[in-house]
């Protein structure tokens, strides 16, 4: 049973190992991000265009992403896409195949906070003779993404804990090097579970922000 029993020196000695996968794993997060909600924009703005090939065809993107797995998307990139001179590293895969995913998911968390606001808005706008540019980025879009923010902040921390699927494709991110410390040492019990509590830190504050932000821009 010794073999069971929590090994505090080992738990200390791999830290600085697993601090580092934890570090990649925030940066694939935080770049992945990035890519999802400017895509998501774009993908949203395209979709509500009304140009009949364009439009359908940026629904029929947005649903082919969100209704095939993270992880097939992430190998189709990683050993298909390089058959047609596409290819990455393992790390720009992943980082990339975050922000397509859910770039989709944004594209329609956007476009549910811009049709929820009200028609009369549009009106005024364009009764006043406002550029329709102006009309997009000083009245519409801020008041969408404010509504929106607490669920695009959820979309972060879901792609944070989706990450680990990095590891399958040799990305040395947090559960990755976990897995390889408990392959070197034959110990799994205190790498894993410290990669759990680090993800469970990180899952948990956000979670209590995101609920700070829904309390303060709830509708009133």
């Amino acid at each position: 049973m010794s073999g069971f029993a929590w090994d505090w020196e080992f738990a200390r000695s791999i830290l600085p190992e697993l601090l580092n996968g934890f570090r990649l794993t925030l940066i694939a997060t935080l770049f992945g991000t990035v890519i999802a909600v400017v895509l998501g924009l774009a993908l949203c703005f395209l979709r509500m265009a009304r140009l009949p090939v364009l439009s359908a065809a940026c629904g029929l993107w947005i649903q082919f992403i969100r209704g095939t797995p993270f992880l097939v998307q992430l190998y189709f990139i990683f050993y298909v896409a390089p058959n047609w001179g596409i290819a990455f590293s393992a790390f720009a895969t992943g980082v990339v195949a975050l922000g397509v995913y859910y770039g989709s998911y944004a594209a329609e968390i956007y476009r549910a906070g811009i049709e929820d606001l009200p028609a009369g808005q549009w009106e005024a706008a364009l009764t006043l003779g406002l550029p329709l540019k102006r009309v997009w980025l000083g009245i519409v879009l801020p008041q969408a993404v404010r509504a929106v923010l607490p669920v695009l902040a959820n979309l972060v921390i879901a792609m944070f804990k989706e990450s680990a699927l990095l590891s399958s494709i040799t990305v040395m991110e947090l559960l990755a090097s976990g897995k390889a410390i408990g392959s070197i040492n034959f110990r799994y019990i205190e790498p894993l579970t410290m990669v759990g509590v680090l993800y469970f830190i990180i899952s948990y504050g956000s979670a209590r922000a995101v609920r700070s932000l829904e309390t303060r821009h709830a509708v009133r």
